[in-house]
């Protein structure tokens, strides 16, 4: 990499198979939390899976890797979900120990979490 090409948020925190490591990890945290777990409540293995891709998807495009996400926006996604900002800060405690458990540092442990505090309006229902 020579001085003027800077790497993608993608490339620092390890590429596809770090950050679909990193989601599967924190899916577990927030399946597991009896705050949280209810949210998948009746969902099928077969749904769960492809939850569970979209989210890659949706991880690895937005951080500048080599995916394409094709699932709906994410008011539409979250809509009527009730998501509490009790919830939200569950989900933001559980991302944080997902990153430490990943060993994700700063400068990129903020990206990360400031993405994440981005879609906090379109996630949560006030």
């Amino acid at each position: 990499m020579t001085e003027t090409t800077q790497a993608t948020l993608y490339q620092r925190l390890g590429g596809y198979d770090a950050i679909a490591a990193a989601t599967d990890y924190l899916l577990a945290r927030l399946m597991a939390d009896p705050q949280l777990r209810d949210f998948w409540k009746g969902a099928s293995s077969d749904n769960r899976r492809h939850a569970r891709q979209l989210i890659v998807d949706f991880m690895v495009e937005a951080s500048g890797g080599p995916a394409y996400y094709t699932g709906r926006d994410m008011k539409l996604s979250h809509d009527g979900m009730h998501i509490s900002p009790t919830d939200w800060d569950a989900f933001m405690r559980h991302s944080e120990a997902m990153l430490d458990h990943v060993g994700v540092t700063d400068p990129e442990r903020g990206e990360v979490l400031a993405f994440f505090t981005s879609l906090e309006a379109d996630i949560v229902e006030r």
